[in-house]
């Protein structure tokens, strides 16, 4: 199934045309249909618009986005190039002053879990989990670990600005919101292209 490009126009899997005389908003790994948002992952599935990878974004024009989500998405991505690569193919889609949200696993947190004395054995396996991923499918593995720091150096070598923490984006019900033993796990950052 091929994808046609113009500067003005998408075709989507399903041979449906998407205008981008005005940018989209793309949630990439998203698995909840909402108005406006169209979906980007690597696997199929009814909610998915896009099949492709999201250390690829060649089908999509410069500034073709006003908005681009991934939720526990980044950590699958290797540290050693894959990640940065990805985040300059999301600044180079969105328009100037578009917003980047991200959530991800907070190493920070899940590691003051791991070390913690009263947690038993299936919790620590959960926390590890959370880590490493579910590794359910060949994308289900964590390649990297983000804390504010490591996702503020990157976001900066890939060109955002303004970057910040936020309790929630309230947009879809996804991973951005888990928590573990009544702490949420993920680190959540609004950053402008």
């Amino acid at each position: 199934m091929s994808i046609a490009q113009t500067q003005d126009a998408l075709v989507d899997k399903s041979g449906n045309t998407v205008s981008l005389q005005t940018p989209i908003k793309l949630h990439i790994g998203g698995r909840e249909k909402r108005d406006g948002w169209y979906i980007l992952d690597s696997l199929d599935s009814a909610a998915v618009d896009f099949v492709a990878e999201c250390s690829d974004l060649s089908l999509f024009p410069d500034g073709s986005c006003k908005a681009v989500y991934c939720s526990h998405v980044l950590e699958h991505l290797s540290h050693n190039g894959e990640l940065i690569k990805t985040l300059r193919g999301i600044r180079r889609v969105l328009q100037p002053s578009g917003k980047l949200m991200i959530s991800v696993p907070d190493l920070d947190v899940l590691c003051r879990f791991f070390i913690r004395p009263d947690l038993d054995f299936k919790q620590r396996s959960f926390v590890m989990w959370m880590m490493f991923g579910g590794q359910i499918d060949p994308y289900d593995f964590h390649k990297t670990g983000l804390n504010f720091e490591i996702l503020m150096q990157n976001l900066a070598a890939a060109g955002f600005y303004g970057a910040s923490k936020v309790k929630s984006f309230g947009l879809f019900t996804d991973s951005s919101e888990k928590t573990f033993l009544g702490e949420p796990i993920s680190l959540n950052v609004v950053a402008t292209a």
